[in-house]
């Protein structure tokens, strides 16, 4: 790789979206299937002789230079794409609104005054603002389809495990899932056949769409209102509507947040309370409540991950045959994105709704993408579809045909 620094994008980036604290520019081969395009990557994953800060400035000064890069930089490398620059993170990726309170806020250019989603926030932000053709994230709870629905762009969360995260900062291991965004759906396809190795054209199965009743019935009756005209107008055909059964989303969500912060805590709770006062507004305070959870509850949450990845994946299994494969529906985020100046209490309200849709793929360890097809008070407004694992190529390719037709 040919390593330059620094990169002119700190010119153009109006947006706050890159981080100057850690320029590189690595410039790509001038052929392979990606030539030509830019990219941007979250400021997680580690390129050799350049710091990675995680979005903290504490981690920033307290680890060394990575030596080794995550492996997907040089596969980018070789297929043609040219690296800019690292992109704005939440602090220790734990927050799903895009806010940091050292590095600032990126701005969401489809809706300037409202937060942009995070925790892959500068990734997001890039895209939407046109500085790069795609950009990297990660997703543990939530933080590429958030950001991707609140800036009108397309974002996928891959398959757990189907990318390798080593040389990455981890949050919670048993939900990380690299991800990307594009605002061109061919774009995010090209990227997905490159880093899964594997082209979406061998994808043979037609999608068969189900819209989840209890996610529509966790939002306002306007907002599902208005997703639902979307399928009905760009969908193919019109989907069923199906129930999880006697499970309850609201449930789900706490499994995921009790079992999510105690691996974070397990992670890297050595070295957070050695750190606690130098962490933002709301990142101390959760790492406190990942320390003082009871291990009962958490091996209960344990427990309860297992079966309900065990139940969503047999439940799309069994909505498909020999030929379909189930898609899943339901909305991205199930609002827009909060305003700036929302109080912490507004705030607060609106990240438990998000964990009560954004939970059920990150439980199941399953591939999820948002579509940009919506608005509601002229503010983006995504819908999602989730796949059976490692069918992430055929969610890549069902967006890429829908934009076309």
């Amino acid at each position: 790789m040919n390593i330059q620094r620094p990169s002119n994008i700190f010119e153009r980036d109006t947006v706050g979206a890159f981080c100057q604290h850690v320029p590189v520019h690595i410039e790509a081969s001038k052929t392979g299937f990606l030539s030509g395009l830019s990219y941007g990557v979250k400021d997680i994953y580690d390129i050799a002789g350049v710091p990675t800060g995680f979005g903290s400035p504490a981690w920033l000064n307290s680890h060394p230079i990575p030596i080794v890069s995550a492996a997907f930089i040089q596969t980018l490398s070789n297929a043609g794409a040219t690296l800019l620059g690292k992109t704005h993170t939440d602090e220790l990726t734990y927050s799903i609104l895009g806010i940091n309170a050292h590095y600032g806020t990126p701005i969401n250019s489809a809706s300037p005054q409202r937060v942009p989603g995070g925790s892959s926030s500068g990734s997001a932000a890039a895209v939407a603002a046109g500085l790069v053709d795609f950009a990297i994230g990660s997703d543990t709870g939530g933080s590429v389809r958030a950001p991707a629905s609140f800036c009108g762009i397309y974002g996928i969360r891959t398959t757990h495990g189907r990318i390798s995260l080593e040389n990455a900062r981890p949050l919670a291991k048993s939900f990380d899932a690299l991800g990307w965004f594009a605002k061109n759906p061919t774009i995010l396809r090209q990227v997905g056949e490159v880093l899964l190795n594997e082209q979406a054209t061998r994808t043979h199965k037609k999608p068969q769409f189900f819209i989840l009743k209890e996610a529509f019935a966790l939002i306002p009756e306007a907002i599902a209102k208005t997703l639902k005209e979307s399928i009905a107008n760009q969908f193919p055909s019109s989907p069923q509507e199906i129930s999880i059964g006697p499970e309850k989303l609201s449930d789900w969500a706490e499994t995921f947040r009790i079992f999510q912060a105690s691996e974070i805590w397990q992670e890297h709770g050595q070295w957070a309370q050695q750190h606690l006062n130098e962490f933002g507004p709301g990142i101390k305070e959760r790492f406190e409540i990942a320390k003082s959870l009871n291990p009962a509850l958490v091996e209960s949450a344990l427990q309860n991950q297992e079966r309900i990845e065990h139940y969503i994946r047999e439940l799309i299994s069994a909505l498909g045959d020999g030929e379909t494969e189930a898609i899943l529906v339901l909305p991205s985020t199930g609002c827009i994105a909060p305003l700036l100046n929302s109080s912490p209490a507004e705030l607060e309200q609106v990240r438990k709704q998000l964990f009560q849709l954004l939970c059920i793929a990150g439980l199941g360890g399953l591939p999820q993408i948002n579509l940009p097809l919506c608005k509601y008070q002229e503010a983006p407004l995504g819908l999602s579809l989730i796949a059976n694992a490692n069918e992430d190529l055929l969610l890549l390719k069902i967006a890429d045909e829908m934009a076309k037709s």
